[in-house]
């Protein structure tokens, strides 16, 4: 039985067509990955399905009872409340029944025998409720989950003081403890840690209602997925299997589709030679008109340009002191310590990746040491002849320049013929290139940062996240050139597969934190 429901569905934003006429369907207990490269419309078909955004065309239909729970990184996470006040939201009908259980109690000595029997029967269906959904177990279920989850040791923590990473696991063990019938999970593994996202991916295999999942982690969906919808070129075909098994079968398809494509070429060319030669003569333009009307009945195959692939070369500036930093005795924190007092040092060409759980100050440590943000204690001595990129892991401010002039206004000595190359060298097309920022994709917008990052001349690069919301194709690349850059690196990434052939070393927060 078809739960979700989509045909015929367009959208666009001005010349910018993201698909056209694309069907879909979600079957109950389907487990499906949506892909495609960045900018392609995944997270527009999302919105498009939680009623977030209307299609420009179509027809969206879900089934009758069906409770969906989608993760917004938006929500509102309202100071007092804790974290734990926060989780609990994702029980708040059964809360409500507790509730009016108790105004019934209350109001039962005030009754006669007739309406008192009632209220107990109206109790008693009530009190099945609860039992049924288990309702008394509520804070084992809120503890287990924030365990997974890595936020178990700040529930009483306000939630309007955490940090990006663990503000997403809080939406996400919300939405999870909600237990919809229909999960739509847009990245879920950004931010989350190696054990976290281990325990999500046990979660989501064992998980007995459907989902509809977006992400760039291909060893993530082999797990978890059964069926993958692919979004490419403004259409969605639908593939049976895990995401190994979606590959192989598109390699198959796009063989299959270049043999039918030169076979007709041939065929084509074949009818358009004899019409030529025999159109004139009488005798033989006859044969020719009827060549001409199979010519005209071919439906011809069309082959799709590939995705423009991203190149990342980061210019050089010159070469840096021996020393890029020394700590003495540093304490990093906000309002309170997050470290122990830290003596690092870090060398002229060395390549450090900076792991280990949210929010114990991954993101804090590099902030202290650019001066962005002042340490609790402690000193930093930095080398000289220092040009730095940095790559900020969210920006939170409502772009609504293009990503041209944005990235101009960063190089005003350029052309702007010549930014518009840098962009498409980056991976995006011109419809890209003259959008506003803000109606960007997550992946889109990063590329635009990393235009900015290459085209400045650096001899140190710090990188906060750079791999959230990237594809294969970008995160490939951007792997690439950071393995051929000479200068130094402090990268912060929960990816070892792609930090692993980049640094020289790994720094664990854990190691140092303050628990």
């Amino acid at each position: 039985m078809s739960i979700l429901t989509v045909e015929n569905m367009s959208q666009s934003f001005g010349e910018r067509v993201l698909f056209k006429n694309v069907s879909f369907r979600l079957l109950r207990g389907e487990h499906i990955a949506l892909v495609g490269a960045n900018g392609e419309g995944k997270s527009t078909f999302m919105k498009i399905i939680t009623n977030q955004l209307l299609p420009d065309d179509g027809k969206v239909e879900w089934s009758n009872k069906v409770s969906v729970g989608y993760m917004d990184q938006h929500a509102d996470l309202k100071k007092g409340n804790t974290v734990e006040d926060i989780l609990k939201e994702a029980f708040s009908k059964l809360f409500d029944i507790e509730g009016k259980i108790a105004d019934l109690y209350n109001e039962i000595g005030t009754m006669n025998e007739e309406e008192v029997n009632k209220t107990l029967n109206k109790i008693a269906n009530m009190q099945d409720i609860l039992d049924e959904n288990n309702f008394y177990n509520i804070n084992s279920k809120i503890q287990s989950t924030a365990a997974g989850l890595g936020i178990r040791d700040f529930l009483d923590r306000d939630a309007s003081a955490l940090s990006g990473g663990q503000r997403t696991k809080v939406l996400l063990a919300k939405l999870l403890l909600e237990s919809p019938d229909i999960l739509l999970l847009d990245e879920p593994t950004n931010y989350l840690d190696e054990e976290h996202i281990e325990w999500l991916k046990t979660y989501l295999m064992n998980y007995e209602n459907s989902f509809i999942l977006i992400s760039h982690d291909n060893d993530f969906l082999n797990s978890v997925v059964n069926v993958i919808y692919h979004l490419e070129h403004k259409t969605l075909l639908r593939y049976p299997g895990n995401y190994d098994h979606f590959l192989k079968l598109y390699a198959i398809k796009k063989e299959q589709l270049g043999i039918q494509y030169k076979e007709q070429q041939n065929e084509i060319a074949k009818l358009e030679n004899f019409i030529r030669k025999n159109k004139a003569r009488a005798s033989t333009a006859k044969q020719a008109k009827s060549r001409e009307k199979k010519l005209d009945k071919i439906e011809r195959i069309e082959i799709k340009t590939e995705n423009i692939k991203p190149q990342f070369d980061f210019k050089k500036a010159r070469v840096s002191d021996s020393i890029i930093f020394k700590t003495k005795n540093l304490v990093i924190g906000y309002n309170k310590p997050l470290s122990k007092s830290l003596n690092l040092r870090m060398q002229r060409e060395q390549k450090i990746a900076i792991v280990g759980a949210n929010g114990l100050g991954k993101s804090t440590l590099l902030k202290s040491l650019l001066g962005l943000l002042q340490p609790i204690n402690g000193e930093i001595k930095l080398g000289d002849y220092q040009e730095v990129g940095y790559f900020e892991q969210e920006i939170t401010e409502d772009n609504t320049n293009t990503a041209l002039d944005d990235v101009w206004d960063k190089f005003p000595d350029k052309t702007k013929s010549e930014v518009r190359s840098q962009l498409a060298k980056c991976g995006l097309t011109r419809q890209h290139i003259e959008s506003p920022i803000n109606i960007l994709s997550g992946g889109e917008q990063a590329r635009v940062r990393l235009c900015k990052l290459i085209n400045k001349r650096t001899n140190i690069l710090v990188l906060d996240e750079p791999t959230n919301h990237l594809d294969v194709y970008a995160k490939n690349e951007l792997k690439r050139a950071l393995r051929v850059y000479d200068g130094s690196i402090l990268l912060v990434c929960h990816e070892p597969e792609f930090y692993k052939d980049i640094v020289t070393d790994v720094w664990n927060v854990e190691d140092w934190a303050i628990k």
